[in-house]
């Protein structure tokens, strides 16, 4: 296994063209996050309620049956699931938004007790609730750390105590690394520090080379040549654009903020889209999160026709970040940019 991420990595001087450089752990389990990654759908009408199930059906199917009384969908899907632990982090974690998850995920271990996936959705529940201030943190701590126990192989526990981290600390970094010795390329864990690290020294306001950047960067080339991970530097310059404009750092609106057109943005943009136009699966849980900041990102940078390609293949799944940050209608500034990026292609055609 490669080396840890450091809490400080080393500050390149220069690096070379093409390499690369949630907010927070809410991500999915809380409504006011700034990594909030539900889905909403876009209609003629406006912007319906979102689903954090993405476009995964079978997650949506299973997820209404709880409240109806019946486990079985629930429990099937994820015995289903397996160890594809991306596709396991997402799916509990968002069958855990259910507001009643806590409960009829404890009422499932009482009736199986030493059950995995019982124990771990239980604590991802306790996580949600504790992320939205109806329980005190420690509570979810400590159904993570059982869960862990209760599962050693398992990274979605820690993904769960990940959540509850605010801060780029030794603490997080610590836990990454047990989300990582347990899946290396976990999707999720990975935006979850970099929106983190994002944070450190914000108030001192742009630092070309910042920690976050170079975090990316070193996860990104950690990664497989067709992992998702090669966005992660998109991922860290939106999350630092964030954490700078709700300081007062950057313009609010991102279309004027010259840190979307820096040199540095040229570069991780230019690698960005081209390894989603040579690498894309279709078949990731979380993809269309990645679509959702590199269409942002191309946006931002100015380029309507990569932004409109990037588009098309979204659909109407709007992920409300990074289209939120710093302090946005999400839902509004996705269909604003849509439109000006489809009307562009539609006048160069």
């Amino acid at each position: 296994m490669p080396p840890p991420p450091p809490l400080s990595p080393p500050r390149s001087q220069e690096r070379p063209a093409g390499t690369g450089d949630t907010a927070l752990a809410d991500a999915m389990l809380a409504d006011a996050a700034p990594a909030d990654l539900t889905a909403v759908d876009l209609t003629a009408d406006g912007p319906a309620v979102g689903d954090p199930a993405l476009d995964d059906t079978e997650l949506a199917c299973a997820r209404a049956a709880p409240a109806q009384g019946r486990r079985q969908a629930a429990r099937s899907l994820l015995a289903r699931t397996g160890d594809d632990w991306d596709r396991r982090g997402h799916r509990i974690t968002v069958l855990a938004l259910d507001p009643h998850a806590a409960a009829w995920a404890h009422a499932w271990l009482l009736a199986e007790p030493g059950c995995a996936d019982a124990a771990v959705l239980l604590a991802l529940a306790h996580v949600r609730r504790a992320l939205r201030g109806k329980e005190n943190p420690a509570t979810a701590r400590a159904a993570c750390r059982a869960a862990a126990k209760a599962v050693p192989a398992d990274p979605t526990p820690w993904l769960g105590l990940l959540m509850l981290e605010r801060e780029g600390t030794a603490d997080a970094v610590r836990i990454f690394e047990e989300v990582r010795a347990r899946h290396r390329d976990h999707h999720h864990a990975h935006h979850l520090m970099i929106a983190l690290l994002a944070e450190r020294r914000a108030d001192a306001g742009p630092d070309q080379l910042h920690e976050v950047y170079d975090f990316a960067s070193w996860a990104a080339e950690q990664a497989p040549a067709d992992s998702p991970l090669a966005i992660l530097p998109i991922v860290a310059h939106a999350e630092r654009y964030r954490a700078l404009a709700v300081r007062g750092h950057a313009p609010a609106d991102p279309t004027t903020a010259r840190h979307w057109r820096d040199h540095r943005a040229a570069d991780v943009m230019k690698a960005a889209f081209d390894w989603w136009l040579e690498w894309e699966h279709d078949g990731h849980p979380r993809r269309l999160v990645d679509l959702n900041f590199l269409a942002h990102a191309k946006f931002c940078e100015g380029r309507p026709a990569e932004a409109a390609a990037l588009f098309h293949r979204i659909g109407d799944h709007v992920t409300p970040a990074p289209w939120s940050y710093p302090d946005r209608d999400p839902y509004a500034a996705f269909h604003a940019a849509r439109t000006a990026a489809l009307g562009q292609e539609s006048f160069v055609k």
